[in-house]
């Protein structure tokens, strides 16, 4: 089995398919992300706001896999917005990483109701981590299509990847169309909700019994056939030798079809709105 890479903007590749580890405890995450190593996973997305770098760092150490083996992600966390603190909080979770770069460092939320909206300082502030080789690769998290225009009008640097809510039921075609305008990758994160009735639509029952799959591996297909880059979160090994599972079958044309027609538009978003969402959590 071999994960795709897809190319971004920058000249760097990024495998297609992951491990999320948002509400992962720390003193759980380092033996999830060994057994994901284990299994074959060579991709991780975990952030500052998730306090379980640490757990990644312990697991990466533990596997003994080169460097350039494992892709590895993390996001600015909200409290961290100031241009003149982004750079601290990186070099506090590469201490935690145990690595001397991230392959991906992401701003977390744009956060427009806060800073005097001053989230294209923050992304300025990002490019120059990438300059600085803290960093190999940069981009946002939650963007909405005028964040994303306004960063890239004002600096002139479009992002790697924008990492967004994407699921059947709610698709954030409107995002995803921006994204793609701006040559930026989709990463999708929540690819199988977050127990909106996705996994037990009868859409997406039936299309799973029709290729003996289970509905969570025609979710992530669905989307890996899209061009999303996807990382679902497990902490059962089985579930996660599951997922991976991917790769050996195709939806048809009439099933991407009816699987697209699930989306619910903005009711179908199960996270907070990137235009009102403003929480910052201590750090």
């Amino acid at each position: 089995m071999t994960v795709p890479t897809i190319k971004l903007n920058d000249g760097t590749s990024i495998p297609q398919y992951g491990l999320g580890v948002w509400q992962v405890p720390q003193d759980e995450t380092e033996q999830v992300v060994s057994q994901a190593l284990e299994v074959g996973y060579r991709h991780i997305d975990t952030a500052q706001m998730y306090q379980n770098e640490a757990g990644v760092g312990a697991a990466l150490k533990s596997a003994g896999l080169a460097r350039e083996d494992v892709y590895v992600t993390t996001k600015l966390n909200n409290s961290q917005h100031d241009p003149a603190d982004a750079k601290a909080s990186l070099e506090r979770s590469l201490e935690l990483l145990g690595l001397d770069r991230v392959d991906l460092f992401l701003i977390h939320w744009p956060l427009p109701t806060r800073y005097d909206g001053t989230y294209a300082k923050t992304w300025e502030a990002l490019v120059g981590l990438r300059e600085e080789g803290l960093t190999t690769s940069v981009g946002v998290s939650n963007f909405q299509p005028d964040h994303l225009d306004k960063i890239v009008a004002e600096t002139g640097v479009a992002p790697a990847v924008n990492q967004i809510e994407v699921h059947p039921y709610f698709a954030n075609e409107a995002a995803r169309a921006a994204t793609l305008a701006h040559g930026a990758k989709v990463e999708s994160w929540s690819p199988l909700g977050q127990g909106g009735g996705e996994l037990t639509d009868p859409v997406v029952a039936e299309i799973a019994s029709a290729h003996g799959k289970s509905p969570a591996q025609v979710l992530l297909r669905w989307q890996i056939d899209r061009g999303d880059i996807v990382f679902p979160k497990s902490v059962r090994r089985e579930r996660l030798e599951e997922n991976l599972a991917i790769f050996d079958f195709e939806l048809s044309a009439d099933q991407v079809t009816a699987l697209a027609a699930l989306d619910k538009g903005e009711s179908g978003r199960s996270g907070p709105n990137p235009d009102t969402f403003d929480w910052i959590p201590s750090y």
